[in-house]
Order: structure tokens, then C-alpha cells, then sequence
């Protein structure tokens, strides 16, 4: 089985062209989190869990959902991290997670996405972004071909900066930047709840036809991303920033 969780469809993408090219069972996580779904998960031997990196780890909520969700008939698990930039030292976070599972760990490999935290980051332009893309390609064959043989992925790189990155500033990342409060709407808001729909921590209401915010953001980026009239400001940080989401690439 391949589960995955997406904010703007990278992890998505990523997870539909392995279940295809395996022939396996794809699960949308976005959805058994918005549903509060943590019922039991059957799974034929082998996991492959596909998810962005939110500060050079796994997002805590789909962290979170893993350990409260039973997993029957679970061996193996292979974890892949696309990114911006780098993964850190991920791997030794998901490995503890596979150990409290009773999971065997099987490695994690990243891939470079297109950058879509547009919180902090500049987001790239269609067809930079079918570039990067196009060099995925390739990444995400391997890795299917190590999955089908049954093969542990490379050991990633863990030196002192990624040890840091993946633990103490994945620390303060949170309490830190992961808020809702700087998101905002324009008049440009034609209230069509798209936002709410999108946010998988049912985060998002809609009051007077306008979104209004809650306290569990987890910074996925699919309300701005998916706005479709591009109404939702991050505070300054996203004014005049390209607008990404897989799906904007026609590819």
C-alpha cells in the first residue's frame, strides 16, 4: 500500500506514479486526517508512506496519525520525502517511528519538488517548476525499482547540520512559525469555501462568506495555494509570489 499526504500535490504526484508503476492500493492521508479517521489500516506486507518535509522531517500530523492508526499485516516500510531543498537527518525520526510500530524500516529517500511553502520561501514560476519536476523523474523511477526488489534505500547523508536541522530548529520551528494568524483575505474573495475544503485539519470556516482561521494550522499551503482567486495573503511574506500547486503545470 501507498499512503501519502499533500499540501499541493507533489506528495501526490509522487505517490500516484508508484502505486501505478507497482500496481499497489494508494491511501489519501489528507482525508483520514479531515475525517478524524484513524480506524484500522490493512496493508499487504509492504508501506510505502509519501509525504513533503515540513523542517526537514515528516509533518507531525501525519507522524501523529501513524502512531494512532493500527496497521494490519504490516512488514516492511520505505518512507519518501520530497522537499525544496534537503531532508536532514529525517531518516533517524522516521526509523524511531517504524520501532514503535513494530515496522521494519526500509529507508527514506528524498526527492526535490518544486518549493511551495510560500510562508517563507519564493515559489517557482510554471516552467521552472515542470524543470524541476522533469528531474524528479528519473529520482522516482529508482526508487521504485528499489521498492519492487524489495531493496533498503541508500543510507541519506547525516552530518551536524542535519542532525541540527532535524532536531533542535524542527523544535522551534513549530511554536514559532507554524501559526495561522498571518493569513488573510482581499476583497478579491468570490466565498467559495475552496479553503475550507482543501484544509486537512478542518482549520478553516467560513464567516460572512470570508475564511476565518483557527489554531491548528500545520502550514501545508493548500488554502493560498488553491485559491482560485488568489484572495489569501500570508501577512507580506506571499505578496507578489507565484501561486504553486502541481496541478497549475499541465504537464
Amino acid at each position: 500500500m501507498v499512503i501519502y499526504f499533500s499540501g499541493t500535490g507533489n506528495s501526490r504526484y509522487i505517490a500516484e506514479r508508484i502505486a501505478d508503476k507497482l500496481q499497489d492500493e494508494l491511501l489519501n492521508i489528507n482525508d483520514k486526517i479531515k475525517e478524524n479517521d484513524t480506524q484500522p489500516v490493512k496493508v499487504n506486507q509492504q508501506l510505502i508512506v509519501v509525504t513533503p518535509t515540513y523542517a526537514w522531517r515528516i509533518p507531525r500530523i501525519v507522524r501523529d496519525w501513524m502512531i494512532e492508526t493500527e496497521f494490519k499485516d504490516v512488514r516492511q516500510v520505505w518512507f519518501v520525502m520530497d522537499c525544496g531543498g534537503e531532508i536532514g537527518n529525517a531518516a533517524k525520526y522516521n526509523r524511531q517511528l517504524c520501532d514503535k510500530k513494530g515496522f521494519v524500516y526500509m529507508g527514506t529517500a528524498q526527492i526535490l519538488m518544486p518549493e511551495n511553502y510560500i510562508a517563507l520561501f519564493g515559489t517557482p514560476k510554471p516552467e521552472q517548476a515542470r524543470q524541476i519536476v522533469s528531474r524528479a523523474e528519473p529520482v522516482i523511477d529508482e526508487i521504485i525499482k528499489e521498492i519492487a526488489a524489495g531493496h533498503a534505500f541508500a543510507v541519506p547523508r547525516n552530518n551536524l547540520y542535519d542532525r541540527m536541522m532535524s532536531g533542535p530548529v524542527n523544535g522551534l520551528f513549530y511554536p514559532v512559525f507554524v501559526k495561522a494568524k498571518a493569513f488573510c483575505v482581499s476583497e478579491k474573495c468570490i466565498s467559495c469555501g475552496k479553503c475550507v475544503t482543501v484544509c486537512p485539519l478542518n482549520n478553516i470556516t467560513l464567516k460572512n462568506g470570508k475564511p476565518v482561521w483557527g489554531g491548528k494550522c500545520t502550514h501545508c499551503m493548500a488554502c493560498i495555494s488553491y485559491c482560485p482567486a488568489e484572495a489569501i495573503e500570508y501577512g507580506k511574506h506571499s505578496l507578489g509570489k507565484t501561486r504553486y500547486s502541481f496541478e497549475k503545470l499541465d504537464r
